[in-house]
């Protein structure tokens, strides 16, 4: 029944075409849709995640960056330090604040870095250097290009003249990017040279990350220590809070109209077959074989679809970026697992009531012009 299944669906190519197209387009929807918020919730946390830190050390009960402030006596660096298993501590200064070369303005996460810094800078610098001195930042390549600056340039930054030294791949999301300046321009500027806003904490090899941050804890009063992994998993969950609603209403419709769409294509080509299964009951095929055949073609129909569909979609997420959108898409395993299964089961569902007409066929109809 599979063989004769495949040979049907094979038979004619546009109808081929148009039950598989409509699936894989239907699909493509869903993918995108997944892979698109899985982008965004990567983008979020690219920073925290390519600090190099394994420890985020924050003000008592700041347990993220996105909309929350953090401070800290800058005499918290030295009682870190003296924590047995802490190999080293780059302290930050954090704001969020505005990019602006002329009237444009755009957003961004305003990082303060030591001179030198060993933790918390740009990771992929395909332009200038990393680390900026007196006087100078570091943007996103992407920012610099929108804005029309490059190297040498000047942009402003908390209300300052900055030269850019500069610019960094990968530090820019839908909402904002990543902007680098020194840890003192930045301390002057905001005028506290006695605090710092976060504690970038490497620790020794061989201790976990989640013992060393318990024992910070203990041994630091009025901190709050997260490993990297919890840390960036914090400011997922926040930025997910506060968009949950229109993420998931968006979601919810895109699933829902792919999965109308595959159920309805997948029913009009198992429908627009049913004489040829009328004219194998008539020359004694059972119920049950002809179940199997209508079964199986839907799940080649699906199997097929779900391919095209993850190659256009893995299309899409490499040439997005070369557009110069600061967007990612993200194809995850559990995305393609819930897709999967969702969408067999939809085909199967979808082949119920043309399997009704079908196991009612009487054989003398065939011949009667079916």
């Amino acid at each position: 029944m599979t063989r004769l299944a495949f040979r049907n669906l094979f038979q004619n190519k546009i109808r081929l075409v148009i039950s598989v197209g409509g699936v894989a387009l239907a699909l493509l929807l869903i993918l995108s849709l997944d892979a698109i918020f899985a982008g965004v919730e990567k983008q979020i946390t690219a920073y925290i995640n390519h600090s190099g830190a394994d420890i985020f050390v924050s003000q008592l009960n700041v347990r993220n960056m996105h909309m929350a402030s953090s401070s800290l006596p800058i005499t918290t660096v030295k009682e870190v330090e003296s924590v047995p298993g802490v190999s080293s501590v780059t302290p930050i200064l954090y704001l969020a604040n505005m990019i602006v070369v002329g009237e444009e303005r755009n957003l961004a996460y305003i990082i303060g870095l030591p001179e030198n810094a060993s933790l918390g800078g740009a990771w992929d610098i395909p332009v200038g250097r990393g680390n900026p001195g007196a006087g100078e930042a570091v943007i996103d390549r992407n920012i610099a290009k929108k804005s029309g600056v490059s190297v040498g340039d000047n942009v402003e930054i908390l209300g300052k003249k900055f030269k850019l030294v500069g610019l960094s791949e990968g530090t820019t999301s839908l909402v904002n990017s990543v902007a680098f300046i020194s840890l003192n321009d930045f301390a002057t500027l905001r005028g506290s040279l006695d605090t710092v806003s976060f504690l970038l904490v490497k620790i020794d090899p061989g201790e976990s990350p989640v013992d060393m941050a318990v024992r910070i804890e203990v041994q630091v009063p009025q901190v709050t220590a997260e490993t990297t992994a919890n840390f960036a998993a914090q400011e997922q969950r926040v930025v997910k809070d506060m968009s949950a609603d229109v993420i998931t209403i968006m979601n919810l419709v895109g699933f829902l109209i792919g999965l109308a769409v595959m159920a309805l294509t997948v029913y009009t080509a198992t429908l627009a077959r049913r004489k040829e299964y009328g004219v194998l009951k008539a020359l004694g095929a059972k119920n049950s074989h002809l179940y199997q055949a209508v079964m199986a073609q839907a799940f080649l129909s699906v199997i097929l679809g779900f391919t095209t569909g993850l190659i256009f979609t893995l299309l899409i997420s490499r040439i997005i970026p070369l557009l110069g959108v600061n967007l990612a898409l993200e194809v995850s395993s559990s995305s393609l697992i819930k897709v999967g299964s969702v969408s067999l089961v939809i085909a199967s569902l979808s082949s119920l009531l043309p399997i009704r007409q079908i196991a009612g066929l009487a054989p003398a109809m065939v011949f009667r012009g079916i």
